[in-house]
């Protein structure tokens, strides 16, 4: 499928190395003032060649709005967008355009539809994910208008793990560096391990948190519409994830029922808990506190090193990849994840009746 969401769904088509990537957004509520720049600003944080620890590939990544826009307002109609591809090396992929490349998509699309776009992985290539993050950036400015805001950063690379939780850190900080580590001391060591992975022609996977602040109580279901099921759905869907938990996560196996419970109080008036290692989800249903979670992505599977593989006439062989890719997926992923989260929460509210038809 490439439509996601129920009510506020977003549409996806274009390949890695085709003229460009777009989508639809259909279910955005009218009278929202667009800002194409806020779009923009969300698609830099994403786009290839940014620093000296991604790909070398350049994109403008220049988001061209086609209709559901009049005078810099939404008009409530599906929102069409375009993305045009500047930088494609297709040449880069003919030397392997008939081999099964470990760890990518090459022979499940192969097998499952007969034919495949090779160049640079066609339509099963994270360049997808900027038509994500333009539906995210455009969720995003109708959860502001409600007082939600979502925000992830880089918690860990490799074995560098910054130990410690979002209410300790100065999330502001997040843009401050390469890796989009909060901690200029933990991204220092993030950023050297990246460096020391491009230096040996290898990657390394890493860890994305994030933090939702502001979702009000009672959105989600108690049964198979969980708020943190949908949450996961939408998380695994990015490609290279390989993991989702919320709350306390796995940690919880090893705790106490006297450690996990999260108190009830009064404050001002209203109820809360004391803690929160429940991850702003009890039953499925939002709880009104922080909703925080985190998301594992696997190493780049395209390294520079020699490889065994086997190719389409069912020969086993060795090759070099060739082409520009990044030694560490995980700081260029953090839009994606913040992008993904903020259309299924925009999504799940507009099913809870949260969201006025106008914003």
């Amino acid at each position: 499928m490439n439509t996601i969401g129920k009510l506020y769904t977003l549409t996806s088509f274009g390949e890695s190395h085709g003229e460009a990537l777009g989508g639809v957004i259909d279910g955005c509520p009218a009278g929202l003032p667009l800002s194409v720049d806020e779009i923009q600003y969300e698609l830099y944080r994403r786009r290839p060649g940014q620093s000296s620890v991604t790909t070398s590939r350049t994109e403008e990544d220049r988001v061209e709005i086609l209709s559901g826009v009049f005078e810099g307002v939404t008009t409530g109609t599906p929102i069409g967008f375009v993305v045009r591809n500047k930088d494609q090396r297709s040449r880069d992929y003919d030397e392997i355009k008939d081999l099964f490349r470990p760890s990518h998509a090459d022979y499940t699309m192969q097998a499952k539809y007969g034919i495949r776009d090779y160049r640079g992985g066609g339509r099963s290539s994270a360049r997808e994910h900027v038509v994500r993050v333009v539906g995210g950036a455009v969720a995003r400015q109708v959860l502001k208008r409600l007082g939600i805001s979502v925000h992830g950063y880089t918690s860990q690379v490799g074995p560098i793990v910054l130990n410690k939780t979002y209410c300790e850190l100065n999330l502001e900080e997040t843009e401050a560096n390469v890796v989009r580590c909060p901690d200029s001391m933990v991204a220092g060591e993030m950023e050297l391990f990246i460096r020391k992975m491009q230096e040996e022609q290898d990657s390394v996977g890493g860890v994305v948190s994030c933090v939702i602040r502001g979702v009000p109580v009672g959105v989600g279901e108690p049964v198979f519409d969980r708020f943190q099921a949908r949450l996961g759905y939408y998380m695994m869907g990015i490609n290279a994830a390989k993991g989702f938990e919320y709350g306390e996560g796995f940690h919880a196996a090893s705790m106490r029922g006297s450690e996990h419970n999260d108190a009830f109080v009064l404050r001002n008036g209203q109820t809360r808990t004391l803690t929160n290692h429940a991850g702003g989800v009890l039953g499925g249903i939002t709880s009104g506190e922080d909703i925080y979670f985190r998301v594992a992505f696997k190493p780049v599977a395209t390294i520079g090193q020699e490889q065994q593989t086997v190719n389409r006439f069912g020969e086993e062989v060795t090759f070099i990849a060739r082409g520009r890719h990044d030694p560490c997926v995980v700081p260029r992923a953090v839009p994606v994840v913040e992008a993904m989260a903020a259309m299924l929460v925009l999504d799940m509210m507009l099913e809870a009746g949260k969201v006025p038809s106008r914003v």
